[in-house]
């Protein structure tokens, strides 16, 4: 995908060789705005732990990470991860974040789709679901572009230095009610 900076954007899963990389990325993120579960620095996986993970998803066709990349550099990081307890395997959680310097590229909408495809495609998952802070107005617009609806809100969800943000939940259905 080619970017409004003239950059060309690649997004794919993620293997045990970005390890390192994605946690520099996460601990950036973390760090840029208030809208993640955790701050600057706060993703303490060491990387062979993220290794570990990441291999682990290798074979899953119901879990994966996936991580855009501009010349090398990690850009922006998805996440859709399925149950596997047979009740609950028809749905799946998302999450992505994206780097500051990269918002309004177009690339939010471009890691969605590839999330939403990548669930499409495994003939398993029927909705997929996600918690946005309820003051991202940005992110909040991106996921009802892409079909999400508002189904709640998950009130006094994030404590962010002494102050309670809600939690608005969304989910996108993939198949018939």
């Amino acid at each position: 995908m080619l970017l409004k900076n003239g950059k060309t954007l690649t997004i794919a899963k993620a293997d045990r060789t970005d390890a390192e990389k994605l946690i520099e990325y996460l601990n950036i993120v973390g760090g840029e705005s208030d809208n993640l579960l955790f701050g600057k620095n706060g993703f303490h996986l060491s990387v062979k732990e993220e290794e570990d993970h990441l291999e682990s998803l290798k074979g899953s066709q119901t879990c994966a990470i996936f991580a855009g990349k501009v010349d090398g550099e990690i850009v922006c990081v998805g996440n859709i991860s399925a149950p596997s307890r047979e009740r609950i395997a028809h749905q799946a959680d998302l999450g992505l974040s994206v780097k500051k310097a990269y918002w309004n590229m177009g690339i939010g909408s471009a890691l969605i789709q590839v999330l939403i495809d990548f669930a499409k495609t495994n003939g398993k998952t029927e909705v997929i679901y996600l918690g946005v802070k309820a003051d991202n107005t940005n992110a909040r617009h991106l996921y009802e572009k892409a079909g999400f609806t508002k189904i709640g809100v998950y009130e006094r969800f994030f404590k962010i230095d002494g102050i309670y943000y809600d939690k608005i939940m969304m989910n996108l259905y993939l198949s018939e009610k």
